[in-house]
C-alpha cells in the first residue's frame, strides 16, 4: 500500500498531477481542491488511495490527509465510485461537503452531476455521524482562489479537466467560453466548478 508520494511536480492539469520520485513518474487523479493546493509548487507531498480493479490501477492525490478520509467515506457509501466521489470534490471544498452533509442539505448534493437523490439521501445517512465523529469539518480550511490571467490556457485546461471527469469537449468548451466572457478573471479550477454546476 502506497501511503503517500513526494516528489517533484513534473506535471499539473486541474485532474491529474504527474509527480516524479525515485526516477519514476505517478500519474495521480486529483480534486481541484488539490489542484489549488499544489498549484505552482515544485516539491510535493500528496497522501494516495489506490483503486485496484481488475481491468484497472488508478492511484488518487490529495494534498491532505482529511481530503484522502473524506473520499474514502464517500466510496464507501453504495452507489459512489471513485470519480463521483472526486468531482464531489471538485464542486464542492471538503468543509463545503462536510457542511452539506451534517447538516443533511441534499439538494446541495444533488447538484454534483451523477449524484440523484437517493444517491445525496444515501450519503447523509451514512456519513453524517461519521463526520461528526471524524471531526473533519473542522479541520479542513476553504480553499483560495488563485487570480490567473485569461488567455487560451485557462480555456484549454478547464475543458481538458472536463473532458478527463468525462463530459464531451464541444458543451464543455461552449461553456467554459461563456465564464470566461463574464468572468474574465477567474482561474481554471473556479471556472471548472462553475462549468461543473452548468453542464449536465
Amino acid at each position: 500500500m502506497i501511503e503517500y508520494i513526494k516528489g517533484e511536480l513534473a506535471e499539473l492539469t486541474p485532474a491529474l498531477a504527474t509527480v516524479e520520485a525515485g526516477g519514476v513518474g505517478y500519474g495521480l487523479n486529483i480534486s481541484l481542491n488539490t489542484y489549488t493546493a499544489i498549484q505552482g509548487k515544485k516539491e510535493v507531498k500528496l497522501y494516495v488511495y489506490e483503486s485496484l480493479r481488475e481491468d484497472l490501477h488508478a492511484l488518487y492525490g490529495f494534498a491532505t490527509k482529511k481530503e484522502r478520509e473524506l473520499f474514502e467515506l464517500l466510496v464507501s457509501v453504495s452507489g459512489v465510485g471513485t470519480n463521483t466521489a472526486r468531482m464531489m470534490l471538485s464542486s464542492m471544498s471538503p468543509a463545503e461537503l462536510c457542511n452539506s452533509i451534517s447538516t443533511g442539505n441534499e439538494r446541495l448534493i444533488k447538484g454534483v452531476k451523477g449524484i440523484g437523490l437517493k444517491t445525496a439521501q444515501r450519503i447523509i445517512v451514512d456519513l453524517r455521524d461519521k463526520i461528526v465523529a471524524l471531526g473533519i469539518a473542522d479541520e479542513i480550511p476553504v480553499g483560495g482562489m488563485i487570480e490567473a490571467p485569461v488567455d487560451s490556457k485557462v480555456k484549454d485546461e478547464a475543458v481538458g479537466a472536463l473532458t478527463m471527469l468525462g463530459f464531451a469537449p464541444a458543451p464543455s468548451q461552449k461553456v467554459v467560453v461563456q465564464i470566461l466572457r463574464q468572468q474574465p478573471d477567474a482561474p481554471v479550477e473556479e471556472v471548472v466548478k462553475l462549468a461543473l454546476k452548468q453542464i449536465k
